[in-house]
């Protein structure tokens, strides 16, 4: 079968500038749409199941508060009853990373005046933590100091309150507990749900929540000990009324809870995009029908059928992958990194590799399903009715 030249095909591209536009256009929406879809699942599984730390990390809270820390309660005193009773727990310079801890969110203002209250996460810990959780790293001030009133905000701490980063600055003051609270450093724990958190020593935070005598968990970092170690030690202390999971198992729940989140954002996306799709149909059937004469003379110089669809496929695959690659370069540079609020406190969307390749797939099928139709509706018409037409 006679093929006609790609160079006809791309040719074709330039004689009607309103028509590339609306290819174009119509591509990059629904690889743009893709991209953010699929970079918010992507970011939002990434934060919620990356916070496993470097070491392996077993989480003790209150027996039946598995599905949240925030409403785990147990004794305040745990913490030295675990690093005295398990064996192989992780330590350096004769610290064991034992790590008693307060989740917790609380309304907070940006003043004594300010009428609006933000609802944050707070967390707070003893400097061990630090230890147990190496993914934190402070990229500006210092730690908190106990009895100072001071806050270590996390990256994402400022979405997660919906303010501008510049208002989270070191200096910065915040409000809550009838005080005054002054931020004195940043930290960063990149794709985990602690960048968005606010971190305090735990003793101030004990005081502001009247909890003087409770933490919401213990985490400790194992070295020789399994999990199945702790998990009978949990066991044996009915007393304690303790549970244990693995950090990551803790996550990986949380995940499961917003699996119906991501797919309502997934099938949000592919509904926007089929009409991104029907849109772009309706894009090339009209420019086909101005088209008809033209593939009615192209079968009388002797192209099969199968040629000339071949050949507006190319056309229209060429402008679908155009508009991919420009619709995945606009959402690198827009999208990837964008911080959203969720609540558990925020994260950034992922724009990885899988994804930029979705979106290219996206603009790809576009072009394929935009052409493929009008040129078979096209070829249906008898050659004498073709070359007769406006």
């Amino acid at each position: 079968m006679r093929q006609l030249p790609f160079a006809y095909a791309f040719r074709n591209l330039g004689r009607s500038h309103v028509r590339l536009a609306a290819l174009l256009f119509g591509s990059v929406v629904v690889v743009l749409l893709v991209v953010a879809s699929v970079g918010f699942v992507r970011g939002m599984q990434k934060a919620l199941t990356s916070a496993t730390s470097l070491h392996t990390n077993v989480i003790l809270l209150g027996a039946g508060s598995e599905e949240s820390l925030e409403r785990s309660q147990i004794d305040a005193n745990i913490d030295g009853i675990v690093a005295a009773s398990i064996a192989g727990l992780r330590s350096e310079g004769g610290v064991t990373f034992v790590s008693p801890e307060i989740h917790m969110a609380l309304p907070v203002r940006l003043s004594a005046d300010d009428p609006v209250e933000r609802q944050a996460v707070l967390r707070g810990v003893q400097p061990v933590a630090f230890l147990v959780h190496p993914e934190v790293e402070i990229v500006e001030g210092r730690e908190p100091r106990p009895g100072e009133e001071e806050l270590l905000v996390g990256s994402l701490a400022a979405t997660r309150l919906g303010v501008s980063p510049e208002r989270l600055r070191v200096g910065e003051r915040l409000y809550f507990d009838h005080r005054e609270w002054t931020i004195v450093g940043r930290f960063a724990a990149p794709q985990t749900v602690m960048d968005a958190e606010i971190w305090l020593p735990l003793t101030d935070l004990q005081i502001a929540s009247r909890r003087e005598r409770s933490l919401s968990c213990v985490v400790i970092s194992l070295d020789g000990a399994r999990f199945s170690d702790v998990d009978l030690f949990a066991k044996s202390r009915l007393d304690l009324e303790l549970s244990a999971m693995l950090e990551r198992d803790y996550y990986a729940s949380i995940a499961q809870f917003y699996r119906p989140v991501r797919i309502m954002v997934l099938v949000t996306a592919v509904l926007i995009g089929a009409g991104g799709v029907l849109g772009g149909l309706n894009t090339m059937y009209a420019s086909f029908a101005s088209r008809v004469r033209e593939v009615g003379m192209l079968q009388t110089l002797g192209f099969r059928p199968g040629a000339i669809v071949l050949n507006l496929t190319e056309e229209s695959l060429f402008a679908g992958a155009a508009g991919a690659v420009l619709g995945v370069f606009l959402g690198l540079v827009l999208l990837d990194g964008l911080a959203v609020r969720f609540s558990m406190g925020a994260f950034t969307l992922s724009v990885d590799a899988p994804t930029l390749l979705l979106g290219l797939l996206a603009g790809l099928g576009v072009g394929l399903l935009g052409a493929v139709p009008p040129a078979v509706r096209c070829l249906r018409l008898p050659i004498t009715h073709a070359l007769k037409a406006f």
